[in-house]
C-alpha cells in the first residue's frame, strides 16, 4: 500500500479490507520466494528455517482467506508495492556469487527485512480488526503476528549462533 495511492478510505473498514488484500498478496508473493530461499541456502539450520516458514506462509495464506470469507468478502488480491520491493532485494542476494557463508548473512538480512514488514502489516491489521470490535480476526491476525516475530527470532538465532560468525572470517 503506497503512502500516496489513490486509494479512498472513507471508513476503518474499508482501510481494514484493504490491509487484508495487501497481507493477501504479500503472502502468496512469498510463498513463491521462499522455496528460492531455502534453495540457496548452505546452512542446514538456515535451510530448515525457510522451509519451516514456507509452512507457516501457507498458513498465512489460509488464515486471511477465513478472515475474508467471516467478513462475506472474496479473498481478493491488493498489489503489495513493498513486498515486491522486498523480494527483488532479495533476488538480488540469489543472483548473487561469493563466500557461501557470507551469502548465507545476506539471505538472512533479507529475510529479515520481509519479516519485519510483515509484523508491521499484521499489526496494524490486528489493531483494526480490534477497533472495530472482530475479536476472530484479531486472534488470527494475533496468530499469525506471533508467528512472523518467532521467525523473525529464529533467523536472529541462526544469524548470531553460526552464520555470521562463520562468515567473519571470510
Amino acid at each position: 500500500m503506497g503512502l500516496f495511492s489513490s486509494a479512498h478510505f472513507d471508513s476503518l473498514d474499508e482501510l481494514f479490507l484493504h490491509q487484508l488484500k495487501d497481507l493477501y498478496d504479500a503472502e502468496l508473493r512469498l510463498t513463491d520466494a521462499i522455496p528460492k530461499l531455502a534453495e540457496k541456502a548452505t546452512s542446514p539450520q538456515l535451510k530448515t528455517a525457510f522451509e519451516h516458514h514456507l509452512h507457516e506462509t501457507e498458513k498465512h495464506v489460509e488464515r486471511l482467506e477465513t478472515i475474508f470469507q467471516q467478513l462475506g468478502q472474496e479473498a481478493e488480491r491488493e498489489k503489495c508495492h513493498a513486498i515486491i520491493g522486498l523480494i527483488a532485494e532479495g533476488d538480488d542476494v540469489l543472483n548473487a556469487d561469493g563466500e557461501a557463508d557470507v551469502l548465507d548473512a545476506a539471505l538472512i538480512a533479507a529475510a529479515q527485512r520481509v519479516e519485519h514488514y510483515e509484523i508491521s502489516g499484521y499489526g496494524t491489521a490486528r489493531a483494526f480488526a480490534q477497533r472495530l470490535g472482530n475479536a476472530y480476526a484479531a486472534e488470527l491476525l494475533q496468530q499469525t503476528l506471533d508467528e512472523e516475530a518467532a521467525a523473525d527470532e529464529k533467523l536472529t538465532e541462526i544469524a548470531e549462533g553460526s552464520v555470521n560468525p562463520a562468515a567473519v572470517g571470510r
